[in-house]
């Protein structure tokens, strides 16, 4: 499992029919620190309704998303598994 952030989507006009009716989303993996880049951005297939911009947890659990995705085998091999919640500025600040 990964932070990563959401950097946007991704289409096909044509692609494996493990994936019909999937939202494919572009994500770049991140350091603990949730800003420093991790490698290269990867496809992840979304499970959680996340959106450009959002912190996900990413895994390349090939079980899971052969579950998920109700196939015996695909392509793909990352999925979101979680959305990440961002401190709010205001809460975490002293007074």
């Amino acid at each position: 499992m990964q932070l990563a952030r959401i950097l946007g989507t991704a289409t096909a006009t044509v692609k494996h029919k493990s994936l019909d009716g999937s939202k494919l989303h572009v994500v770049q993996p991140l350091m603990a620190d949730r800003t420093t880049p991790d490698g290269d951005p990867q496809l992840a297939i979304d499970t959680v309704a996340a959106g450009v911009g959002d912190i996900v947890m990413i895994t390349s659990d090939g079980r899971l998303l052969r579950e998920v995705l109700h196939t015996e085998a695909t392509p793909a091999r990352w999925s979101t598994i979680a959305l990440i919640d961002e401190p709010s500025r205001e809460r975490g600040a002293r007074r």
